[in-house]
């Protein structure tokens, strides 16, 4: 997976933390849950605010 796969990293991120709320992850943290997935194959210092935000209202969408 790459940054881009915003869906597809939130569908993991519900599926490894189904227990967090992802409406109270602070980017911060965020990021260091995506890099920490197994499927995740891309450049860690490409993340953006944008990127780490779509990804958040998609798994805050996978949640409801």
């Amino acid at each position: 997976m790459f940054w881009t796969d915003s869906l597809d990293i939130a569908i993991e991120l519900n599926e490894k933390h189904p227990d967090v709320d992802p409406r109270f992850v602070n980017f911060v943290d965020l990021r260091v849950m995506v890099i920490a997935l197994d499927e995740f194959n891309d450049d860690i210092n490409k993340s953006g605010e944008k990127i780490l935000e779509a990804i958040q209202m998609y798994w805050i969408e996978e949640k409801e």
